[in-house]
């Protein structure tokens, strides 16, 4: 049995499914992922932002359309990770759980939904508050680079949650905590997926 990210168990009959449905490689890209959050727990909290941010940004950005089939699609990570790629949730996604698994706690990191004025649509990017008075960190999927909020003039912040809070944007602080993130239905059909270690076509 494995310990994998996000509360997921793999087990030798599930890296088995894997290899079936996506190939040798996605089984190899699991296990890495495992091994990176086994392996980097040690790691200051800065040294854990740029190593999941740049392990992530490898994977292909695809859109939900054209991988999925779906107007909007929402992947776990592990449905990220195998397929080998995904949009800007499923970025945001997989490096939330993967921070969580390696330590960094809830409060200092937020999915947080943004209008991006270079694209001129709607983009998620994931923030890191290292205080909760801080201007956050951005990882970002399109810009790869770690900056500081400050530092994005080219996107607006519109709502941010975490696994149990959201908050409306204001500015680019912390905003106005609205209530549970459960509000969102995205997120709350990816988390079952996650519970039930469904594996997505």
């Amino acid at each position: 049995m494995v310990s994998l990210s996000a509360g997921l168990l793999i087990d030798k009959e599930l890296l088995a499914q894997i290899t079936n449905k996506f190939g040798v490689n996605a089984k190899d890209r699991v296990i890495a992922w495992n091994g990176l959050i086994l392996n980097n727990q040690q790691l200051s909290d800065a040294e854990k932002l740029q190593m999941v941010n740049n392990y992530f940004n490898k994977i292909n950005f695809i859109s939900d359309s054209k991988h999925w089939n779906k107007k909007d699609y929402w992947a776990t990570p592990l449905e990220f990770i195998t397929s080998n790629g995904g949009d800007c949730e499923d970025f945001s996604i997989a490096k939330y759980f993967t921070l969580r698994e390696l330590g960094v706690p809830k409060e200092r990191l937020r999915l947080t939904y943004v209008k991006s004025l270079t694209l001129n649509q709607a983009h998620m990017v994931l923030s890191y508050f290292d205080t909760p008075k801080s201007v956050p960190l951005i990882l970002d999927n399109i810009d790869k680079k770690i900056k500081l909020a400050s530092k994005r003039s080219d996107l607006v912040p519109v709502y941010s949650f975490n696994g149990e809070s959201l908050w409306l944007a204001k500015e680019r602080g912390q905003g106005r905590l609205m209530g549970s993130s459960r509000k969102i239905s995205p997120w709350t059909k990816m988390i079952k997926r996650i519970q039930s270690v469904h594996m997505s076509s």
